[in-house]
């Protein structure tokens, strides 16, 4: 069994918060994860919502900025986060850039040398993280959620697609949905894939709904007033692709919201009840 250092832990909403750090097989380096259990989870498992943040930001990030934690302790969920990347890899160049490397792991494996040495987020996540969750929490591991921001809604979807068998609900905040044709995806495919495209495919929602992958019913949450919308995100190439390929999908625009955790804040309850009704 993985040994788990507790850092701290607060009681929260009847429930525990608590904060995580062990020695990451699949990465090779040590890894912090964060888990909020509801009061239910006292005397039950319960279904477990796993979500992934965006760039530059960590394990704390959502738990601290959400308010996610009164509703998970209403709904019975156990909410699970993790860091965005690897940490101190000794990779050079590999804190030069804030949408690249050091927390912007982008949620995949990266199969280009160094950084394939330990950006093996995928597998970290879908495995690893997931086995850690069941060994040490009473964590219902059939009744599995996911959903993300940003490039964590990226990576949301594209698990969720990848993984149907695993993720049973899957929603995101403002996602990359195309990452294939965005400068930050391209950026990092480019340096975690190479430059084999048709390998891009298999990390990039839109291509992978074109190519048949399908999940659960996807709620997804837009703002206008998104600094990152036109030039990032192409949420209409992920509504069009959806209406082609019969995704069910729930997308919501929302005038003057903008990239960051107020809008998550304000929507976080949708959210956590579309994984509730899926979940159980």
């Amino acid at each position: 069994m993985t040994t788990l250092e507790t850092r701290n832990q607060h009681s929260c909403f009847g429930g525990c918060q608590g904060f995580y750090k062990h020695h990451s097989e699949t990465i090779g380096l040590p890894m912090n994860f964060s888990v909020y259990q509801p009061p239910q989870a006292q005397s039950n498992a319960v279904p477990t919502l796993f979500f992934l943040a965006g760039l530059t930001c960590t394990e704390e990030t959502f738990m601290i900025k959400a308010g996610a934690q009164r509703l998970a302790a209403e709904y019975g969920l156990m909410l699970v986060t993790m860091d965005t990347s690897p940490r101190q890899t000794g990779i050079p160049g590999e804190t030069d850039d804030w949408d690249f490397g050091s927390g912007a792991g982008f949620y995949i494996d990266a199969t280009i040398a160094p950084w394939s040495n330990h950006y093996q987020m995928e597998s970290y996540i879908t495995t690893e993280l997931k086995e850690i969750i069941a060994q040490h929490f009473p964590a219902d591991i059939n009744h599995i959620g996911i959903f993300g921001h940003s490039m964590g809604g990226h990576g949301a979807l594209t698990l969720g697609l990848r993984h149907p068998e695993l993720y049973r609900s899957v929603s995101a905040f403002a996602p990359i949905s195309a990452p294939g044709r965005c400068p930050w995806g391209q950026k990092a495919f480019t340096h975690y894939l190479g430059e084999n495209q048709e390998i891009w495919r298999q990390h990039d929602t839109v291509a992978l709904l074109e190519d048949g992958k399908r999940t659960s019913e996807l709620l997804i949450d837009q703002g206008l007033g998104d600094q990152f919308l036109s030039e990032q995100l192409y949420p209409n190439l992920l509504e069009d692709t959806c209406k082609k390929t019969g995704q069910k999908l729930i997308l919501r625009y929302h005038k003057d919201y903008d990239h960051g955790y107020y809008f998550i804040s304000t929507f976080i309850a949708d959210h956590l009840k579309h994984h509730h009704k899926l979940l159980t």
